[in-house]
């Protein structure tokens, strides 16, 4: 008998759920950074296992919200939590517990169906020591917590430690039934993964200046009809936002130096995705103070 179901790593910003999700799938899937708040979508990964199948659903870190934005990340990482089989909450190996992590139990404490997992992430940057500290503090964590945990896992997503230990007591949790996918890493639109692989590069390449200011619109993607179909070229015509008229030259950079290598490397991660030739046309508007304004959320997707 199969089994296959939905996993949600859950956890404060910047614990490294995203890392965790692409180092379970096989492949990125989601975006990373060293910047607190990268995630913005819940964004699903398949992993198979024999004949088991595990989603698994990253999510944006909860956090004290001081946008429109924040609020409504953290709404829908709360509504999905409610729809998943299994949660996984992810505790950095690397720092104690604090108040974010004690929010996020409070909620996962009342669920009656969901099982738990608390996976102790960034095992790779601690000692052996620290580890296992960190994993007793994170039982002592849970019985005060009210939590059913079913495992504790230390894993990293960075050099793979334990990450099939941890795909593997997902599947063994997951309820009986057939696949509900087929043979792709993820369930997302290509423009929705191809505007996040834009975002990251931008991230990437503005590191501290505009770590949250940013957000990517595909306007228009295909395959280009005159071109040879033995050789295709994929279109993407896409416009990176910025919230203030002070912030556009940033983006640019000298003389558009700036905008043009975050269009190169985005363009080499977006083919390796495709598996095609591309053809990206890269913009930046101003969208006024974009994060609260709720016709601008709507539009991008939020």
């Amino acid at each position: 008998m199969s089994r296959s179901g939905f996993a949600i790593l859950v956890g404060r910003p910047n614990v490294g759920k995203s890392t965790l999700t692409n180092a379970l799938v096989g492949q990125p899937v989601a975006i990373t950074s060293s910047r607190p708040q990268t995630t913005r979508h819940t964004i699903r990964g398949v992993r198979n296992i024999g004949e088991d199948q595990i989603i698994l659903v990253d999510t944006p870190g909860i956090h004290r919200p001081r946008t429109l934005l924040g609020r409504r990340l953290n709404d829908l990482v709360l509504a999905t939590i409610a729809e998943v089989d299994v949660v996984v909450l992810c505790l950095p190996a690397d720092q104690k517990t604090g108040p974010g992590d004690t929010f996020i139990a409070e909620r996962i404490a009342g669920l009656k169906r969901q099982k738990v997992v608390i996976a102790l992430t960034k095992s790779d940057v601690v000692s052996r020591d620290t580890l296992a500290a960190r994993l007793s503090e994170a039982a002592q964590f849970a019985v005060e917590r009210g939590l059913e945990v079913e495992h504790f896992v230390p894993v990293s997503g960075v050099d793979g430690h334990n990450v099939e230990e941890l795909a593997s007591v997902l599947a063994e949790l997951m309820p009986d039934g057939p696949p509900l996918f087929g043979d792709q890493l993820t369930d997302q639109p290509e423009a929705v993964v191809v505007a996040e692989l834009i975002r990251e590069s931008a991230l990437e390449r503005l590191r501290d200046e505009l770590p949250h200011s940013v957000a990517v619109d595909i306007e228009e993607m295909g395959i280009r009809e005159t071109r040879d179909p033995s050789d295709p070229l994929m279109d993407i015509y896409a416009t990176l936002y910025v919230e203030r008229d002070s912030q556009k030259p940033i983006v640019l950079g000298r003389r558009g130096q700036q905008l043009k290598a975050i269009g190169a490397e985005a363009r080499g991660k977006i083919e390796a995705l495709l598996g095609t030739r591309v053809y990206l046309d890269l913009h930046v508007k101003v969208a006024k103070d974009w994060q609260n304004n709720p016709s601008q959320l709507r539009r991008l997707g939020f």
